[in-house]
């Protein structure tokens, strides 16, 4: 039904005992044939998707892994669950992952969950100014947006709204980065002199702060994954203005949702940590493959991430993976540190991380994945 690549990865045949006396976390042996629980949380974004085919294609299948996902319903719950050191994976947007290791150093960076992956969508009063074009191919970080905002300001003497999953969003990178390009100022604060003001708004509820904004004649715009920009617009009651990987360019694609690990899963359940990341790895082919072939290889994509995520309307899912658009993707999974460090540089120079990390501590290497 669908083609699978063979993955190249090196797995353990057997797990090893870590004593006591090496590791404050060390753990009873553990047989090959007894499987060890990875419980991974995530955000229903198209971010994750791999980790939904994964999980629903092949938890049944792995040899090391009882694979586990758990959704969360916002960044600040999964944070707080996560730092409790009760679950083994996270999928979380990078300058939050790095906000995180500067908190609590216990976990480590092991892959990309994919690459690109937001847009920004403004409501009918900015595009008023704007006029996006039909084609989506055509919608460019030109100044257009940019001109908007200014004018909003101008007339109003009121910052622009702008909803981000979590101030320590890729988003709000992406956003600073757009608007620094064409002359305007972001803040944090509301008590900041900006023509934007960037706002926490967790995914599911930005299609309801676009539209309550609009109700009341405000101008209002969101930076979030996909698919929410989609289902604004296929809803009739927003419009994407552009697409994160043209504001942010980078060879496969920009940095985004990366792969978190605890320590003490590393230590103690390597070998299912690495099957785990090389099944989403794989799980990301069969989206690339879905995407190109279409028909009944996509609807089985669209059924797999209806049935944990049902606020994603199939118009949004199919377009958010749109082979012509092509603006999330899901190859080239391993860690990138020169792409994080790009992210991590601009985020630091916005005032959107307080502090760098040391890259090459916070990086673990050895679950890179080879696809063939």
């Amino acid at each position: 039904m669908f083609h699978l690549y063979r993955l190249t990865i090196s797995l353990f045949c057997t797990l090893f005992v870590v004593f006591s006396t090496t590791s404050s976390y060390a753990e009873p042996a553990v047989q090959a044939t007894e499987k060890q629980t990875i419980k991974a949380l995530y955000i229903p974004l198209a971010d994750h998707y791999a980790a939904l085919v994964a999980y629903e294609r092949y938890r049944d299948q792995m040899q090391f892994a009882d694979f586990q996902i758990e959704q969360m319903k916002n960044w600040d719950l999964l944070r707080a669950y996560f730092q409790s050191g009760e679950v083994d994976m996270a999928y979380v947007m990078s300058p939050l992952a790095m906000d995180m290791f500067n908190e609590q150093p216990h976990f480590r960076w092991i892959g990309l969950m994919h690459r690109d992956g937001n847009a920004l969508a403004i409501n009918d009063l900015l595009n008023q100014y704007v006029q996006v074009a039909v084609a989506r191919k055509q919608r460019l970080p030109d100044a257009k947006v940019a001109e908007a905002l200014q004018n909003v300001y101008q007339q109003t003497g009121v910052a622009t709204e702008i909803g981000m999953p979590h101030l320590l969003s890729t988003h709000t990178v992406v956003l600073y980065r757009y608007l620094k390009q064409h002359g305007l100022t972001m803040s944090l604060s509301s008590n900041d002199d900006a023509e934007v003001l960037a706002i926490a708004v967790a995914p599911p509820k930005s299609p309801v702060f676009i539209k309550s904004k609009s109700n009341r004649a405000i101008a209002a715009a969101f930076e979030q994954s996909l698919p929410w920009a989609d289902i604004v617009e296929t809803g009739g009651f927003g419009h994407v203005a552009w697409y994160s990987k043209d504001v942010m360019p980078w060879q496969d694609g920009h940095v985004e949702c990366i792969a978190l690990a605890t320590d003490h899963a590393i230590a103690n359940k390597n070998a299912a940590v690495k099957e785990v990341m090389a099944y989403i790895h794989q799980a990301g082919e069969d989206i690339e493959q879905a995407r190109n072939e279409g028909g009944e290889a996509l609807q089985m994509i669209v059924k797999i991430v209806q049935r944990h995520i049902p606020a994603h309307t199939p118009a949004a899912i199919i377009a958010s993976l749109s082979p012509e658009l092509r603006v999330i993707n899901y190859q080239n999974l391993n860690v990138d540190k020169a792409g994080l460090q790009q992210i991590m540089d601009l985020a630091v120079e916005g005032k959107i991380l307080k502090q760098a990390v040391d890259i090459d501590d916070f990086a673990d290497t050895q679950f890179s994945t080879k696809i063939e």
